[in-house]
């Protein structure tokens, strides 16, 4: 039960009597949602591990989307709605706590996942052409192994920077923490729509999708809509800068799904198309060895000369 303490802000007291109130809708659609961002990002790790590989991925794609995520997650929790949310969990139960926070639970898996995509971007990073040697005749230059550890090395310092001067603006400039989480959310916004211009580019230069998963832009395309429909129930108009990014990523990961789909489907119809090449050679091959045809068959025969 919430007991309306009086050392939190008025403000806050109304937010955490609403909190207090669990809507179990609301609730299993965000436990819905968050299992969704596992799930959607789950494709993406598995076939880089498979192909032992992360070529096709462009490492600016890369950055861009950590750098981005970690914005994401450092607004939502900044912002004063979740500090709100996260102060009265020491006055409501647990489970009420539990579904107040899933918004920033959600924002943390993303930023988690994306996370995982960089070290497997740099773990499996193609430092041999010998693995792909076509596909690597298809790029005019292929990035070193040198910028992928200059592109891991940027999101951790970046991370952990945008820590520090969170911390800072927490217990030194409270009362600048919207402008902070505004800012961080329209930085997270710009890098998220930056974000795919360099895959997008990559992806038409090599005419094939790669070590890029279609299953998880099939899943996270829509989502992105979604997920932003609850955080904007969540956290109302004021809350624009948490869910307006995903709105905007999921428009442009749309559009490289579309360009994915479309080599996908023209690699396929290649392969299929090879395939019944070769099918009716072999026919034609084994016809003229049943004529006893061959290449070793003399032009004139013995009775012809």
């Amino acid at each position: 039960m919430f007991a309306n303490p009086e050392h939190l802000p008025p403000d806050w007291q109304g937010r955490c009597l609403q909190l207090a109130k669990v809507n179990y809708v609301n609730f299993v659609f965000s436990i819905l949602i968050l299992i969704g961002i596992l799930v959607s990002y789950l494709p993406q790790h598995i076939r880089i591990i498979n192909r032992r590989s992360s070529f096709g991925l462009s490492p600016y794609f890369v950055l861009l989307g950590t750098t981005s995520g970690t914005c994401q997650f450092a607004n939502i929790l900044t912002l004063p709605g979740s500090r709100a949310d996260m102060s009265c969990c020491r006055e409501v139960d647990g489970f009420a706590c539990f579904a107040g926070l899933l918004g920033v639970m959600q924002v943390g898996m993303q930023w988690t996942c994306f996370a995982v995509i960089l070290f497997l971007f740099l773990i499996y990073f193609p430092r041999a052409t010998s693995g792909a040697p076509n596909l690597a005749k298809e790029i005019d230059k292929t990035p070193s192994f040198r910028t992928a550890l200059i592109v891991v090395w940027i999101c951790v310092i970046h991370a952990l920077v945008t820590a520090i001067i969170s911390i800072c603006f927490v217990f030194a400039r409270p009362q600048h923490l919207q402008n902070w989480a505004n800012f961080l959310g329209i930085l997270s916004t710009v890098l998220a729509v930056i974000q795919y211009f360099p895959q997008i580019y990559t992806t038409w230069v090599i005419k094939r999708v790669a070590s890029l998963s279609i299953p998880m832009m099939c899943i996270q395309t829509p989502g992105s809509f979604v997920w932003a429909a609850s955080l904007a129930t969540r956290l109302g108009p004021s809350g624009w800068s948490a869910w307006g990014v995903y709105c905007v990523t999921g428009v442009l990961q749309g559009m490289l799904l579309v360009m994915g789909v479309y080599y996908e489907w023209r690699v396929r119809k290649m392969e299929r198309e090879e395939i019944v090449g070769r099918i009716v050679q072999a026919e034609a091959e084994a016809e003229r060895t049943e004529e006893g045809v061959n290449e070793e068959t003399p032009l004139i025969r013995e009775g012809e000369r």
